[in-house]
């Protein structure tokens, strides 16, 4: 036994322990937030594999999945144990959402370690043989990292935030250290060299492609198998760092690989492969692209709750792949679940208090304290029902593959 009482305690958006309980009931509160669904018979529900299944939109998709159309199936991410610091955040939910999919009957579980490897790859292929009939009807790619190593080649290869061709100057939200919040002007310097290269061997299509490939070899893509890569566009007010930025190189990367995968996998199986296009949200990985915090807490500003939360995105896109709903595709083949955020008088009305934001005015033009409660949740904290003054066990152990 581990107990003790863990206070919030962070450097930027970055938190240095998360908690428990908190991680729970956020996963709990999400499950709830899944409009019910009929459970499927005998609890033989589709097999599904999700890539980056413990934090943000990878999350919202297993969760999803779960809830509404009773998958079976392998959730894949990275996550580090409990030490001398609590465990991950993702290594907390990862056990709540197992502890779920078990008390509804779901038969899913999580493999933690390296999604690039091929010995990921082969140790969810044995699972699909071993547990799920040899066969997998849905891949959801939700994947962000710093880095990949190509398994052939043993190179590494490092992904970077930054414009490309000339430096770009933006407003950005920190919090100085009694919470009080600055807006303030930053300037990233453009990509050289081979950034850009190396940014799209890592959040590009390549492993995308890879997963796709390694199963399909080993026959284990069933008749219809359809695949969605999660992806973002974001806003013109932060376009030139991210669309138009080494991510955004990697993103239409990933679009062309769809594309591609689209056709191979129509003819050899009749199935389908997208990106979707998801809408902002406070994650992990967001934080830290320079503009977005102010970005989307300007956007909550404009919304209130109007705003579509992941979970909400992702049952959409369930209801798209398993065909409860027609697929809605762009002219580029890709899932929108962005229009509401697109909208031309909502990106008005942010660019209009993106204009005037400085740190005297951002508390009346943004919702900071919306914004502030949700970058606490990522690690557990701000999250209603939870007693931050009791202790907590933190010792928290990964769930097991054994029912």
């Amino acid at each position: 036994m581990n107990e003790r009482v863990i206070a919030p305690k962070s450097r930027g958006f970055l938190f240095l322990d998360s908690h428990p309980g908190g991680c729970r009931q956020l996963v709990e509160e999400m499950w709830r937030a899944v409009p019910a669904a009929p459970a499927p018979a005998g609890g033989e529900g589709p097999v599904a594999l999700v890539i980056g299944s413990s934090a943000g939109y990878g999350l919202a998709a297993t969760i999803a999945g779960l809830a509404r159309v009773g998958i079976r199936g392998i959730g894949v991410c990275f996550e580090k144990a409990p030490a001398r610091r609590t465990g991950t955040a993702g290594w907390y939910r990862t056990a709540a959402t197992a502890r779920l999919a078990r008390q509804h009957g779901r038969d899913f579980v999580f493999l933690n370690g390296d999604a690039f490897s091929d010995t990921m790859k082969e140790q969810v292929a044995g699972l699909l043989v071993e547990r799920f009939g040899g066969r997998l009807d849905y891949l959801v790619y939700s994947v962000a990292a710093p880095r990949r190593t190509d398994p052939d080649t043993g190179t590494t290869y490092a992904s970077v935030l930054k414009p490309i061709g000339s430096p770009y100057t933006t407003k950005t939200l920190v919090f100085d250290e009694q919470g009080a919040p600055e807006v303030k002007e930053v300037t990233t310097a453009p990509a050289e060299g081979d950034d850009i290269e190396q940014t799209v061997e890592v959040m590009g299509g390549a492993d995308w492609e890879r997963w796709i490939t390694f199963l399909a070899e080993r026959s284990l893509l069933a008749e219809g198998f359809a695949t969605a890569a999660l992806s973002y566009i974001g806003s013109p007010l932060t376009a030139a760092i991210y669309r138009q930025g080494t991510i955004g190189a990697a993103k239409s990367h990933l679009e062309t690989t769809a594309r591609a995968l689209d056709e191979r996998l129509g003819k050899t199986l009749g199935g389908r492969a997208v990106t979707s296009v998801n809408a902002a949200a406070v994650t992990q990985s967001s934080t830290a692209i320079p503009g977005i915090a102010l970005y989307v807490g300007l956007l909550r500003g404009v919304l209130g709750d109007a705003m579509v939360a992941p979970i909400g995105q992702l049952v959409e896109l369930w209801d798209q792949l398993t065909g409860a709903r027609p697929l809605d595709l762009d002219d580029e083949g890709r899932v929108r679940l962005d229009t509401w955020e697109l909208d031309p008088a909502v990106q008005s009305a942010v660019a209009d208090r993106w204009s005037t934001a400085t740190s005297d005015t951002i508390g009346e033009l943004a919702d900071l304290a919306w914004f502030s409660d949700e970058v606490r949740r990522l690690y557990g904290f701000s999250v209603p029902g939870v007693d931050y003054t009791a202790a907590v066990e933190t010792e928290v152990p990964w769930p097991p593959l054994t029912s």
